[in-house]
């Protein structure tokens, strides 16, 4: 799972987040940043109020939270797509030794490639030098 710390440099790079059902998020907020949600239409739901989108928490007992606007959280890309995001400038992703290495195009003829342990940190690495 790609971490907190490239989430947050995914977000100061501009990366736009647009929630959907699947997507996983955490609260950005020094104890919250540990527990990973689901957007789902049971638990974590989508809503919109006043032209803003909030993250609506239903039925979740164990969080006295109703709703959290985006600025609050913190999207945590899945493999997908963060693969989507760097697009067709991918060229190729192999497993290592060392764990996954993505080989893309940075501009035309001129390609690099990043290695990490997580194939999801992988591509934001990737994602956040293009």
């Amino acid at each position: 799972m790609i971490t907190v710390e490239l989430a947050r440099d995914l977000v100061g790079a501009g990366v736009l987040w647009e929630p959907r059902p699947g997507d996983r998020f955490v609260i950005d907020a020094a104890l919250l940043t540990g527990d990973v949600f689901w957007i789902s239409d049971l638990t974590v739901e989508v809503h919109s109020y006043r032209g803003q989108s909030l993250l609506g928490f239903n039925g979740t007992t164990e969080w006295a939270l109703d709703s959290v606007t985006l600025d609050q959280a913190l999207w945590l890309p899945r493999e997908d797509q963060l693969r989507e995001l760097v697009g067709d400038r991918l060229e190729s992703v192999h497993r290592t030794a060392e764990g996954w290495q993505v080989t893309y195009e940075v501009r035309p003829g001129y390609v690099h490639t990043v290695t990490d342990a997580d194939l999801e940190c992988a591509y934001a690495r990737a994602l956040l030098s293009l």
